[in-house]
């Protein structure tokens, strides 16, 4: 009677034997970026989205200035959120020990998105009622330092 032959090994345990390099730990470089969101604020997200598409990746200076002279409602809203923003990566690089150029920041996303409707119910002729949703949103903007400054 012949001898068996091994069974040959899969490849996952012959990569396994293998002598591998060693990787070394390096650190990413410290990538400045901050958000702030808030929720629930009383107006429709249509309204808001008029006044977010105007910032949406310029300079946060630029973005201050043009919320601060504009005539809408949301752009207050909107202001708040934004030097919260700011607010928050000076303070994630004042944690981290890191430099940072606040002239250097710029909007990197700003999204606005449905909150919860407020339902409520309006009087109407012949006894009917007639339903009206208070809308809300949700302000969420993302800030970054440009590169290459």
């Amino acid at each position: 009677m012949p001898a068996k032959k091994p069974a040959k090994k899969s490849p996952a345990k012959r990569a396994a034997k293998r002598p591998t390099a060693k990787k070394t730990a390096t650190r990413p470089a410290v990538a400045t970026e901050a958000h702030a969101i808030m929720r629930g604020t009383r107006q429709s997200p249509y309204k808001m989205r008029l006044v977010i598409d105007q910032i949406r990746g310029k300079d946060v200076n630029e973005a201050l200035a043009l919320l601060t002279f504009s005539k809408k409602h949301a752009a207050k809203q909107i202001s708040k959120t934004l030097k919260s923003a700011v607010a928050n990566a000076e303070q994630a690089a004042r944690s981290t020990n890191a430099a940072l150029d606040v002239d250097a920041l710029y909007v990197k996303r700003a999204v606005i998105n449905e909150g919860p409707k407020l339902k409520r119910f309006m009087p109407a002729a012949q006894g009917r009622a007639t339903p009206i949703q208070k809308r809300t949103s949700h302000v969420e903007i993302v800030v970054a330092e440009r590169s290459g400054r």
